[in-house]
């Protein structure tokens, strides 16, 4: 069947770029991304499938591939979400919705994974098993789809789950792996310090919010210096401090928000402790009252190992046809929801390089300007495929 499913991919290589460039010229922010869902779950109409739609928290749609024999059952995701970013990329297909930017890839992701789907629909008879396609809503926007379409128990079958994201870090054709944590989780903390006012002249009769807080920016980068096991890795960064007021007037409150990033759980419940300390001692030393919101949004990511282990044995078989390189990628300090179905079924996140061609230094996710090199479509779909066809020994 190998031999098949990649034949059929290759013959739908333009097809996979046609569809990603609709998706970029019509992009869609998370948990708004009804027109997308729409089209998505039009794309299976007809097709010999389970289709579900508007799953967990949003527009998620589930796709359901039953083989033509009984056996395990795998998952893929591909998210749909792009960004509130204003398109500054020099293409053809350029967003028309403005100030929204598929900045990170998710419409490659699912071009590349609604053509497999449908290949594995035309080959189903001869997989021993079942395929559940995930097509999910809102990976960037916390609280993300992932957790939701867990906690609906449409997963609860699942034996292996794999997903990939393609970063331009690397150029196509090559892909890279980590096992064991491989990104960052992310926690999103707000802090409001309220002192009392007061005129600038006189600031023995004031208590000014803005020097507290001040002491919390610099106090708190020694969680990570003074607290934080050197051979771990941690992150606190003040993203917004929100003091304007006037030259001659004492600020009475202050609000700033924060990203913190860690690599295990243990990390961040030391970082939650002692920013939390931080915070209390900053009341006491300056007299100030506080109110804080520490919101833990997605978990650090961890591949299982012997899962990993596995897919790379398979993609190994891959290499000298459309994959050029397989290699070991460092450590990630971005985070991805997709580490919520990582907590509840064994699995495995590829990283699949996009660098255009011909460039330098390639603009990364997120970024205006943000390009990609089409030819990782066929080879996300093809090293998927091949992981599949490896996984049920077909």
């Amino acid at each position: 069947m190998r031999e098949k499913l990649m034949a059929l991919l290759e013959e739908r290589q333009d097809e996979m770029i046609e569809i990603r460039r609709y998706l970029h010229a019509h992009p869609e922010l998370s948990f708004q991304e009804s027109e997308t869902a729409a089209y998505i779950a039009k794309w299976y109409e007809g097709k010999k499938a389970l289709v579900q739609t508007e799953v967990g928290n949003g527009h998620a749609v589930v796709v359901t591939i039953k083989g033509g024999k009984p056996g395990k059952t795998i998952a893929l995701r591909g998210d749909f979400d792009a960004l509130p970013i204003t398109e500054e990329a020099d293409v053809p297909f350029k967003s028309e919705n403005q100030g929204v930017m598929h900045a990170c890839g998710h419409d490659a992701h699912t071009a590349y994974l609604l053509v497999l789907a449908d290949c594995l629909i035309q080959l189903q008879d001869e997989i021993p098993g079942t395929i559940k396609i995930i097509h999910q809503h809102a990976e960037e926007k916390p609280p993300g789809g992932a957790k939701s379409i867990l906690a609906t128990g449409i997963l609860d079958d699942v034996g292996t789950i794999f997903g990939i994201h393609i970063f331009p870090n690397k150029p196509a054709g090559e892909i890279s792996y980590r096992s064991g944590f491989a990104m960052a989780g992310r926690t999103y903390f707000k802090l409001k310090i309220q002192g009392v006012g007061g005129h600038g002249s006189s600031p023995h009769k004031a208590n000014d919010a803005i020097v507290a807080a001040s002491h919390f920016v610099t106090a708190v980068q020694t969680v990570i210096s003074r607290r934080l096991n050197p051979f771990d890795i941690g992150v606190v960064t003040i993203g917004s401090f929100d003091g304007k007021g006037t030259f001659n007037v004492i600020k009475d409150s202050v609000e700033l928000e924060g990203d913190v990033r860690y690599m295990t759980d243990e990390t961040q419940e030391m970082l939650e402790r002692e920013i939390k300390k931080i915070v209390k001692g900053i009341e006491t030393l300056f007299g100030v009252t506080s109110e804080l919101t520490y919101t833990a949004d997605y978990p650090p990511l961890c591949n299982d190992p012997a899962v990993t282990e596995q897919a790379i044995s398979y993609l190994e078989k891959g290499k000298g046809d459309y994959l050029t390189r397989i290699s070991e990628s460092e450590l990630l300090s971005g985070s991805e929801d997709f580490a919520y179905y990582l907590e509840k079924i064994p699995g495995s996140f590829f990283y699949i390089g996009c660098e255009p061609k011909g460039v330098e230094e390639a603009y990364f996710n997120h970024h205006p300007k943000f390009t990609i090199d089409e030819d990782c479509l066929i080879v996300a779909a093809k090293s998927v495929g091949e992981i599949v066809c490896g996984y049920f020994g077909i």
